[in-house]
């Protein structure tokens, strides 16, 4: 039944998710085999409305893959805004780490999400957290060449 669960949340089949949590609620704290969540699943595929029916039902919103990364991270790598506004909503923690200590502001920052580099500031993502190069999302940016957003985080400060 996971993998049938997996499968629903892949093709957005919003019926087939609600129906396989009411008959067997544990599914929500499943993982894949590359270690994702539901809820990292549904974000990476953009799935807006199961990601809606695994906000009611999971428990952490910040649960991580093999790779430290949260679900929020995701969606900034990729740039929905949209999924990143609810995750957000829903408690997702502006400033945390993977395993490489990226922050999800870095990951808007590297992938040029200016958008989403907004929503994190304006929410309480802290410009100043390093990764483990020791590089801020300033320098990120700054290496990336990416001006309106060195100019966004400068007048952050």
């Amino acid at each position: 039944m996971k993998d049938e669960f997996f499968n629903a949340i892949r093709e957005g089949n919003t019926s087939r998710v609600e129906a396989l949590l009411s008959q067997m609620p544990q599914l929500i704290s499943e993982r894949d085999a590359r270690g994702s969540t539901p809820l990292l699943l549904a974000t990476y595929y953009n799935a807006e409305a199961v990601t809606e029916i695994l906000l009611k039902h999971t428990q952490d919103v910040d649960a991580r893959d093999a790779s430290g990364n949260t679900a929020l991270m995701g969606v900034c790598f990729k740039g929905f805004v949209p999924l990143a506004k609810k995750l957000i909503e829903h408690g997702a923690n502006v400033n945390a780490t993977n395993s490489n200590g990226a922050t999800p502001l870095i990951f808007a920052v590297t992938f040029a999400k200016t958008d989403l580099v907004k929503l994190l500031l304006d929410h309480g993502a802290d410009p100043y957290i390093t990764d483990d190069r020791g590089n801020t999302a300033l320098v990120h940016a700054t290496m990336q060449q990416h001006q309106d957003i060195i100019s966004l985080l400068q007048s952050n400060e």
